[in-house]
């Protein structure tokens, strides 16, 4: 996946593609797939990086969603089940399943959760983990050694799956590659070509060189998350706005605040919200939030009561109370919901997917989450099929392995699946590779080479905290990584000493909205 490679493909492109695609997330790139999967020719920018907005930062969970389930929202539970069965097939070294424990401190609510997690387990099926069910206050503090233990009556247990958002991101952009189409970062849509009212080009700027060029396509997809509404507006300023955005904050915290392998789940805080505290790459991540915000931010920051509500609630729960100083990381993510005139509050919006045409044929895919990108993609590529005349082709996604897939292992480089044995073989071949890019971090300085040379990472950035997690897992570690990163960086792409200084000065000033001071 070399980014040079894909821009001249991009460039010498005489005729129009099948699909253009505008977002590289979770929808865009899934859509790219099942686009290339099927055949047709298929083209993706994305104006930053892959997954650098919502798509990496996620709570890390694919699960069929319990509080949709006390929603009532039952066919979107099924739907999300259905994929969590698939994405485990699919992505085996990326998504395993992971035990949650609902600690019960007043009796009642034993019965009540027991209940309703047997009807989780129910609705998955033949793609179901393994069944819930209720446990002693002994087992649960042998699973949640550090829960508080006043009041503390027992627990129910029941299974999802997890996974690391931005690496199967990136994965996906590969198989986006392994099945004949392309796609490239920092290129952004500028605006739109049309003939008789109707779209037939996307006018392109690579954000490197400030260079432009023009993409045309039978069909051109709008899968811009929360930026969705900027690019309807390019196509027809007059249009009605669709997204209302919420914000979700979550802590990162030191592996003994939960030392055990399962997560802690409240289903109601004090304000009705679901509180995580999930471990994820030897650390533990707690969350989440669900605040309603005006202003659409690829950097979106945390609240300070959006800070304290999760500290406060965190401490209710966790017999030591984490302190500010105990935080290792913030990140905060803007959920793309579809506002549907149903009341204020963010929490009640549906998650369910919604799919627009425009008159110009611009086709919108919007809301949704992680968990169902593949099922939007398919639902997605259909509808392209009919609006641009193409030859209709069945979906081959339900269990098409991504890029990577094998079976997972204890050991770090398992995310990478079978370009491990690749990151190995750099090793080999220059053993310093194997030095840590941090000494408090397992990530090495080859995994950071891999990245560069096969993965389209083009910044401090993208290497810290979408290649490897750093970024969000330990904000100071990244920070005093980015000098020593920018020269691997300028090294590989053939940049300056001096480009490669300001390259790190850029990343430790982002970083330092992911520390708490």
């Amino acid at each position: 996946m070399n980014r040079s490679d894909a821009l001249q493909e991009l460039n010498s492109r005489t005729s129009p593609y099948d699909i253009v695609i505008i977002g590289g997330g979770a929808t865009g790139l899934g859509c790219a797939v099942d686009a290339a999967s099927r055949g047709h020719t298929v083209a993706l920018i994305e104006q930053a990086d892959f997954a650098k907005g919502t798509s990496s930062r996620s709570t890390k969970l694919v699960h069929g969603g319990v509080r949709y389930l006390k929603q009532g929202n039952i066919s979107l539970v099924l739907e999300a089940l259905k994929e969590r069965g698939r994405l485990c097939h699919n992505a085996p070294h990326l998504v395993h399943h992971q035990s949650f424990i609902v600690p019960i401190y007043k009796w009642w609510d034993g019965p009540f959760y027991g209940i309703g997690l047997k009807v989780y387990d129910m609705l998955a099926g033949k793609l179901g983990l393994k069944p819930s069910k209720q446990l002693s206050k002994k087992k649960t503090l042998e699973h949640i050694p550090t829960l508080e233990t006043d009041g503390l009556q027992g627990g129910v247990i029941y299974y999802d799956g997890q996974f690391d958002d931005s690496r199967l991101a990136i994965n996906l952009a590969q198989t986006i590659f392994d099945h004949g189409g392309v796609a490239v970062n920092y290129v952004k849509a500028t605006g739109f070509e049309k003939r008789n009212g109707f779209i037939e080009a996307v006018q392109c700027e690579d954000c490197e060189t400030s260079d432009t060029f023009t993409l045309r396509g039978k069909t051109i997809i709008n899968a811009t998350g929360v930026f969705t509404d900027s690019v309807r507006c390019m196509d027809n300023p007059d249009t009605d706005k669709i997204i209302a955005a919420s914000q979700g904050v979550h802590l990162v915290l030191p592996k003994e605040f939960v030392p055990g392998k399962a997560a802690v789940i409240v289903p109601q805080t004090t304000d009705g919200r679901v509180l995580f505290a999930v471990p994820w790459h030897n650390h533990v991540i707690v969350g989440t939030t669900d605040t309603p915000v005006e202003s659409i931010d690829l950097e979106p920051e945390a609240l300070e009561e959006e800070i304290d509500f999760i500290l406060k609630n965190a401490a209710q729960y966790l017999s030591k109370d984490p302190q500010r100083s105990d935080v290792l990381s913030v990140f905060t993510g803007l959920r793309p919901l579809v506002q549907t005139g149903e009341g204020d509050r963010t929490s009640e919006i549906s998650r369910d997917h919604t799919i627009l045409v425009s008159n110009s044929g611009l086709l919108t895919i919007a809301g949704g989450k992680w968990t169902t990108y593949r099922q939007m993609a398919e639902d997605v590529i259909n509808q392209v099929e009919t609006l641009g005349g193409l030859n209709a082709q069945p979906c081959k996604t339900v269990d098409l392995q991504v890029h990577g897939a094998a079976e997972a292992n204890d050991t770090h480089l398992s995310t990478y699946g079978s370009d491990a044995s690749s990151i190995q073989k750099l090793i080999e071949e220059t053993p310093k590779l194997a030095e840590p890019i941090h000494p408090e971090m397992p990530y090495t300085q080859a995994e950071a080479i891999w990245s560069i040379r096969n993965e389209m990472a083009r910044r401090v950035e993208d290497v810290l905290a979408r290649r490897t997690r750093m970024l969000f897992l330990n904000a100071q570690a990244a920070s005093d990584s980015a000098e020593h990163v920018a020269h691997l960086l300028a090294n590989e792409l053939g940049e300056s000493n001096e480009w490669a200084h300001k390259e790190a000065m850029a990343f430790q000033t982002l970083a330092k909205s992911y520390l708490l001071t």
